[in-house]
């Protein structure tokens, strides 16, 4: 998942919860900003009476010894003032229920007393309190809307400023990174930005590449002109050797341990070459400009390989379209490919087993494989098949020097060919050859 898509739905999750808590305590809030707003009203409505007496007297409400009442014609507010004992003292709100017109109705009433004249008044002012309930719900609806529509611009402004923010990151893994082939050789352009992180972490990724670069070059030279220094002196010794060999008084102990450094100098001559056409690989000295008719390559390379099939009593069938023409390739290393996976699949296969070929064609790749019934290869040694040098157990018995995959492996991304191998150990190996369809002749 992209950091800018966890962000993203870090961001929403994080909204969510806070919509969701916001949910669960708005009728507890509406209800408290409904009664503070009742409560103020009932403070402001008592103010006024008091200011009325303090102006025009009690006499204005009460004459006589009587009492003051007055309500709305629907009872939703209601005003009493009464003469009460000089003992009794009140100032509180509350919500409580009143006989109206044989109606009963729960009101919330602020009831206060006070002195005039040496008397004491209590004054109650009284709101419904479903009318409070009536506001309760509009009000949690608009609420509601307006956290709905601040979650969504929040979470667009988040969208937005993180695509601004990561942007330099993105152009930092596209073009450092997803882009970049060995040998590096593209010049160092800075990527704009204001985040000291991205600065930082840019011109860090540059170091490394120029680095890892370096170091590529290197080992390329050498494998090379280690290559090409050791041919003369290995050459001069086989020919020696086989100068040796013509001598007539040659002892038969001699010739035994001349056979043993002539073998050993095979061995040494094959890597040797083998580097050297790794290198030659690497550097791209080949150029691709050949035509080749899939099936019958790998007819050519069964022919060659005919003799050890025998000798092994394997089958080899090849299940390949005569018309598949690959384009714009190189036939030597294409050969060598080929010739070296099918001789692994010989090398590492049981006696009397089989090797079969085929193709098949998605949407975008020619897939080639090439499957035996051998010993397989087992999932721990199966990341390491393309190292150079790396000795797999089920080779400790062969003839091998670490040196067939990794030559494929070269060959293949010289063709820009993608390698996949599934494996089983004593049930077999598959290597499929992901051909681009672009490499195809139509």
């Amino acid at each position: 998942m992209k950091l800018n898509t966890k962000l993203t739905l870090f961001n929403t999750i994080s909204k969510l919860v806070i919509v969701v808590l916001f949910v669960l305590l708005l009728p507890l809030l509406i209800t408290q900003i409904n009664l503070s707003y009742t409560d103020g009203k009932l403070i402001a409505q008592k103010e006024k009476v008091l200011q009325i007496v303090k102006t025009l007297g009690i006499g204005n409400y009460i004459t006589d010894g009587e009492s003051y009442g007055s309500y709305t014609l629907l009872k939703e507010e209601y005003i009493s003032l009464d003469e009460v004992d000089a003992r009794e003292k009140l100032d509180t709100i509350l919500n409580e229920r009143r006989i109206v017109e044989g109606d009963t109705i729960e009101y919330r009433i602020l009831s206060h007393t006070f002195k005039v004249n040496k008397k004491n008044y209590l004054l109650e002012v009284g709101k419904s309190v479903s009318t409070l309930d009536d506001t309760s719900g509009p009000l949690q609806k608009i609420a509601f809307l307006v956290l709905v529509c601040m979650i969504l611009l929040t979470i667009l402004a988040d969208q937005l400023y993180s695509n601004y923010v990561l942007r330099p990151l993105r152009q930092i893994i596209k073009t450092r990174l997803n882009s970049s082939r060995f040998p590096y050789i593209d010049s160092y352009r800075k990527v704009r930005t204001r985040t000291t992180d991205f600065q930082y972490l840019d011109i860090s990724i540059h170091r490394m590449m120029e680095t890892i670069t370096d170091k590529f070059q290197k080992e390329r030279e050498f494998i090379s002109n280690a290559s090409h220094e050791l041919m003369t002196p290995i050459s001069i010794l086989q020919t020696k050797i086989e100068n040796m060999f013509v001598e007539e008084d040659i002892a038969d102990d001699l010739k035994v341990r001349l056979l043993e450094m002539q073998r050993i100098l095979n061995r040494l001559k094959s890597i040797t070459k083998t580097l050297l056409l790794i290198s030659q690989i690497e550097n791209e000295q080949f150029i691709k400009e050949d035509e080749v008719n899939l099936n019958q390559m790998l007819h050519d390379v069964q022919d060659e390989i005919s003799i050890r099939l025998e000798q092994k009593e394997i089958t080899c069938n090849i299940d390949v379209p005569t018309d598949v023409v690959l384009q714009k390739v190189n036939k030597f290393l294409l050969f060598n490919l080929l010739f070296n996976l099918i001789n692994n699949a010989i090398k590492y296969n049981h006696e009397g087993g089989s090797i079969n070929i085929s193709v098949r064609k998605n949407a975008a790749n020619l897939v080639l494989n090439i499957a035996d019934t051998g010993i397989g290869i087992s999932a721990e040694e199966l990341p390491y098949i393309f190292n150079r040098f790396k000795k797999l157990k089920r080779a400790l018995q062969q003839d091998s020097f670490g040196l067939g995959l990794p030559i494929v492996k070269s060959i293949a991304d010289f063709h820009q060919i993608e390698i996949e191998v599934v494996s089983e150990k004593e049930k077999g190996s598959t290597f499929s050859l992901i051909i681009p369809l672009s490499a195809l002749k139509n």
